[in-house]
């Protein structure tokens, strides 16, 4: 199976949502960081789920005791789905892109944890530019990494 990945957007409230369908499939969620060397961006997946209504699901995580929505309220957080309809096909990839998640996390820790990020200021509009819709685009690690575990369960990924 192919999947169609959107690209990211920022989920800054649920009114964002409302061009995500109301179909199955998987989600991603990162968080921008910021690296402490160079001052490079980066979206730092931390969540990954599947659900049989993307809309419903992602626009719940704003809801009043969800444990995701202060994450979400501090701005930083993007996201972006791929529609599903087959269900083995939907807990599939979910299953892989999770199992990757986690054997990601134990690098991730070690890697940020000897580094102490210093505050420095983002630019808000450079992660969600729309307007590049060729091959040459620069993706984020965040997207390379969810485009590789795809690609290593299912085969070739159609770019959103």
């Amino acid at each position: 199976m192919e999947m169609n990945w959107s690209r990211w957007f920022r989920c800054e409230s649920s009114f964002g949502l409302l061009l995500v369908p109301n179909q199955p499939g998987i989600f991603a969620l990162a968080e921008e960081v910021v690296s402490a060397p160079n001052g490079r961006r980066m979206l730092a997946v931390f969540a990954v789920d599947e659900s049989d209504d993307l809309a419903l699901s992602l626009s719940r995580m704003f809801a009043l005791g969800s444990p995701w929505r202060e994450k979400l309220a501090e701005g930083k957080c993007y996201a972006r789905y791929a529609v599903a309809p087959g269900l083995a096909d939907r807990r599939a990839a979910a299953d892989a892109l999770k199992q990757w998640l986690a054997a990601q996390r134990d690098l991730a820790t070690q890697v940020f944890a000897t580094q102490a990020p210093a505050p420095q200021p983002v630019a808000a509009n450079a992660a969600d530019n729309d307007d590049d819709d060729d091959e040459t685009t620069v993706r984020t690690v965040a997207e390379r990494a969810v485009d590789r575990v795809a690609r290593s369960a299912y085969g070739k990924v159609l770019r959103g």
